[in-house]
């Protein structure tokens, strides 16, 4: 009874006794390091140099992630965009030509329930602006309806977006984009003038507010004219004919997208195992697969510049066994007054992870350092050190001390009493 009473006393002995002897150890290595504080600090610039670079790099790859993700996001989310497409030519026996008319484009907007708004998107690439003496060379031209801005939270700042009386009578207005002003060399002043496309004059109605570069792309370089003006000027775009769709939220986009989906494949004509002549293109899939990209890309990078976390393991080995070698006599003494070879391990094996978690903090201060300092510059996208990159990092320095720190321990450990006693 006694006996068994004693057991709670006997395990709280042993576990006082484990922390004491891991106390002493960490105390022994700290002695043991600031004894030789030059040859610490060298053999630990691998460590540093690893644990700096790997969350200085996964820091910026997340941060500039995080800002192309919020600036998709402003562009919206719940919104889709179909045109045409024409399968490979072994997939298109029995097929029509491919089109998309604006005969489809009301049926969707007819017959499909969760779709909340849509517009023709008649885009004509690389078109002259011309205002006076002035000429906006190579500008992207976007017939839409007023529903556009809406859509692509694409609004003016300056003036008014047409409306849709313009658009029944195919009226001859535009806005214009910030990037285009520039090139026209004027201000808002130009808001009630007439520019020049094709030989047609515009009435200019609006401004775009700036919507800055995207992907090296500027999104201030365009214009904007109703779709119908479009289509009398381009006619031959009548048949090929792209729109956007925006479904009522983003939990409704899957319903909205089955059902644009079927509307067309019914007008079309194709039949039970035919492939779409048209291609869906949806916002919010593309923000989840630049995620991934983003995330994969982290781990490789962050992979290969932890590669310099390895050479400081093999340095963190190779001091190590010099350490033995110079201690072989404290070893033979250690053991010659009882010390056991787990003690003379645990020893040398808490000095390599002493030696790299020293490494790890100090990198951790150098990162969260350098990125304070690229934060200060106007230009920066806001950045933030993630607390799980700091935490693996230091996981990883410790690691490394224990692989690395095992075989330099085990050969302390394996030494004979009396033979370490006699070294010189």
């Amino acid at each position: 009874m006694f006996a068994l009473l004693s057991i709670p006393g006997r395990v709280a002995n042993g576990i006082s006794g484990i922390v004491a002897r891991n106390i002493q150890n960490v105390s022994i290595a700290f002695v043991q390091i600031w004894a030789n504080k030059g040859r610490a600090i060298l053999t630990t610039l691998g460590i540093i140099i690893g644990v700096t670079s790997t969350i200085t790099v996964v820091t910026f790859v997340q941060g500039f992630g995080n800002y192309i993700t919020k600036m998709v996001q402003g562009y919206g989310t719940s919104f889709m965009v179909v045109r045409p497409f024409a399968p490979p030519t072994s997939q298109r026996m029995g097929m029509k030509r491919t089109t998309l008319d604006l005969a489809d484009i009301e049926a969707v907007r007819k017959e499909c329930q969760h779709v909340r708004r849509l517009t023709p998107f008649v885009f004509t690439d690389k078109i002259e602006v011309v205002y006076g003496q002035e000429k906006a060379k190579d500008v992207p031209c976007r017939g839409v309806t007023e529903q556009y801005q809406v859509i692509r939270n694409y609004y003016v700042d300056a003036g008014r977006f047409f409306g849709p009386m313009e658009l029944e009578t195919g009226a001859y207005s535009i806005v214009l984009g910030r990037s285009v002003l520039k090139q026209l060399q004027c201000d808002e002043s130009i808001i009630g003038q007439r520019v020049e496309i094709n030989g047609s004059r515009f009435l200019v109605t609006g401004l775009l507010q700036a919507k800055g570069s995207m992907f090296g792309e500027d999104q201030d370089m365009t214009v904007m004219i109703p779709y119908t003006t479009s289509l009398n000027l381009w006619p031959n775009k009548r048949d090929s004919m792209p729109f956007l769709v925006e479904a009522g939220n983003e939990a409704e986009i899957d319903e909205a997208s089955g059902e644009i989906r079927r509307v067309l494949r019914i007008r079309h004509g194709l039949q039970h195992g035919q492939p779409d002549d048209f291609q869906l293109d949806r916002q919010d899939q593309a923000l989840k697969q630049f995620a991934t990209i983003r995330n994969a890309a982290s781990g490789i990078l962050a992979g290969i510049v932890s590669i310099s976390l390895l050479v400081g393991g093999i340095g963190i080995m190779n001091i190590m066994l010099v350490s033995v070698t110079e201690r072989t006599r404290e070893i033979g003494l250690r053991k010659s007054i009882g010390a056991r070879r787990r003690d003379i391990l645990m020893q040398f094996l808490t000095e390599a992870v002493v030696l790299c978690v020293i490494g790890g903090v100090i990198g951790v201060f150098l990162a969260y350092s350098t990125v304070f300092v690229a934060a200060m510059h106007p230009k920066m996208v806001q950045v933030s050190v993630p607390l799980w990159s700091v935490a693996l990092a230091l996981i990883c320095s410790a690691g490394a001390g224990m692989v690395f720190g095992i075989i330099p321990a085990f050969k302390a450990a394996i030494l004979h009493p009396i033979e370490a006693l006699r070294h010189e």
